[in-house]
């Protein structure tokens, strides 16, 4: 026999080795690296199937504008396309009238390219079908895209109208905040606040929707939008040797300021800015580092007279906002999101049964 031989050990039969100094950090970049292209592969695909799907449809409605091409034709390309393409998902019949309402809708699509064709077909579909308005389609595109919104959240913030109520809340940011917050910060508060997912009575007192809020402080995050972190209720402070409490408190990250909101189950009283002003001074004399700007206050309450309101805000010194807040939804006819379906699509196109 010969000399004696090292065991083998598992490691060494599937050709490994031990891991050199930084393989570790290595891996982990390479990694990283790795899912980065993945995504932008996947990015790349999901544009250039926007893309193609506008093209068939504005290749339908010119086929339809210009050389008086049926309605029923739709139902044939579908069929014809999914012969050649049996493996292929998208050309149904439904999904060729949804790309020819596409194109309809995005005439100047190589203006708006660069937003609504890097979205993903179903959130497009999201924007289609439930809202009438280009402007808006637009702008919730917008948040889309800065948000990373899913489908689902799409559709949640577009039937609560999130986009139509920024930027809505009474405010004197104009004139109590710097240029560059005063913008961001208005656009930060909403009017009207639905709170909705609270099952509770319209009459509910304030402590009882507080306690309500902040059970269900996920949903209520959402609601007041992106950038608010909670910070807590019933926040204690100290002055002249008497505790205060304030309802609610937040921090804005984009902001960075203390949010300070007060409820209130009634109507907007001019008296009410005065206690929120002596909280906003707190708060800046107590919680306020070097690094935070201004703190801002909110008032929600159930109703509110708007030009008493400007009044009272005109003459406060801190920056303050006042918006309503409703327990349950409850919005004018005119505002409801429209919702067309499949059918009326096919209506405006004409009578299929005639065509064909």
């Amino acid at each position: 026999m010969g000399g004696d031989m090292m065991p083998t050990t598992s490691k060494q039969k599937a050709g490994l080795t031990e891991r050199p100094a930084g393989y570790a950090d290595w891996l982990k970049t390479l990694k990283s690296r790795i899912h980065v292209a993945q995504q932008r592969a996947a990015l790349q695909v999901n544009t250039e199937l926007i893309q193609l799907y506008f093209e068939i449809g504005r290749d339908i409605l010119d086929r339809q504008d210009v050389e008086g091409w049926g309605a029923g034709v739709v139902a044939q390309i579908a069929l014809d396309l999914q012969k050649a393409f049996p493996g292929m998902k998208g050309f149904s019949r439904t999904n060729l009238l949804y790309m020819r309402a596409f194109a309809e809708a995005w005439p100047d699509f190589s203006n708006v390219q660069q937003l609504v064709g890097h979205l993903p077909w179903g959130h497009n579909l999201v924007l289609l079908t439930k809202l009438k308005d280009r402007n808006l389609r637009l702008q919730y595109a917008e948040r889309v895209k800065m948000h990373s919104w899913s489908r689902n959240v799409l559709t949640i913030h577009i039937e609560q109208r999130t986009v139509e109520r920024e930027g809505k809340a009474i405010t004197n940011f104009e004139t109590r905040l710097p240029a560059e917050q005063s913008d961001l910060a208005k656009e930060s508060l909403k009017d009207p606040y639905l709170f909705d997912f609270l099952t509770i009575d319209a009459d509910a007192s304030e402590k009882e929707i507080e306690n309500a809020l902040v059970a269900h402080m996920t949903k209520f995050l959402l609601e007041l939008g992106a950038g608010f972190a909670y910070v807590g209720k019933q926040v204690h402070l100290e002055v002249g040797d008497r505790d205060f409490y304030i309802d609610l408190l937040f921090y804005h990250l984009k902001l960075h300021a203390y949010v300070v909101i007060e409820l209130k189950t009634g109507e907007f009283k001019p008296e009410h800015t005065g206690q929120l002003s002596f909280y906003l001074t707190a708060v800046d004399k107590q919680l306020k580092t070097e690094n935070d700007t201004q703190t801002i206050g909110l008032l929600l309450c159930k109703s509110k007279n708007r030009i008493i309101a400007e009044y009272a805000l005109s003459d406060s010194t801190k920056p303050i906002g006042v918006a309503e807040y409703q327990l349950t939804q409850s919005l004018p006819e005119e505002f409801e999101s429209a919702l067309p379906s499949i059918e009326q699509i096919e209506k405006e196109l004409g009578n299929i049964d005639d065509e064909q």
